[in-house]
Order: C-alpha cells, then sequence, then structure tokens
C-alpha cells in the first residue's frame, strides 16, 4: 500500500514547517490518532528538508508509534514522509 501512495489523490497532510521537536512531536501524535479514526490507510507528514532535525525526530517517533505500519520519504521530495496506518476496526475505537 505505502509503494503505492502516488495512486491516490488527496491524502490527509499535516505540515510542521516552523515546529520544534516537541510540538511536531505532540501534533504528530494527535494527526494520526484523528486519521486512525477516520480510519485513513495513508497521509502525509511535512517535515522540511532544512538541516534534518525535525525529520529525525519524526522518523524516530514513528519507529516506535503502535499504530504506524510502515514510513518511508517521498522519493521525490525529501521533506516529506508518507506513513501508512494500522487498520482499527470501528469497534475498536475509544471514545
Amino acid at each position: 500500500m505505502i509503494d503505492n501512495y502516488m495512486l491516490f489523490k488527496n491524502l490527509p497532510s499535516i505540515d510542521l514547517h516552523g515546529e520544534d521537536k516537541i510540538s511536531a512531536i505532540i501534533k504528530t501524535k494527535e494527526f494520526i490518532n484523528d486519521n486512525i479514526k477516520l480510519q485513513n490507510e495513508l497521509i502525509i507528514i511535512i517535515h522540511g528538508i532544512g538541516k534534518g532535525i525535525l525529520r529525525k525526530e519524526i522518523h524516530g517517533y514513528l519507529k516506535k508509534e503502535k499504530k504506524v505500519k510502515a514510513y518511508k520519504l517521498d522519493i521525490f521530495n525529501k521533506g516529506i514522509t508518507i506513513v501508512e496506518l494500522i487498520k482499527i476496526n470501528k469497534f475498536e475505537i475509544k471514545r
């Protein structure tokens, strides 16, 4: 699924430009939780290129996050990470 992300249009995305490490992680966590509830399988995280600080922090978080099935850098833009989320049954979602 994650390798075929270009087949999908209008994937939900979050832009983290200008965020510090802590707020970027918090916003990413909230974004993932919201998209799990919406049952979106693929999302886009825009962290920018710069010195790679946000990318490293976000990838470190994604590696540990149990709701993330897979992630990878966009092949055309190294400032974007494509994330595949796990599927959760509607009845498993806690309110």
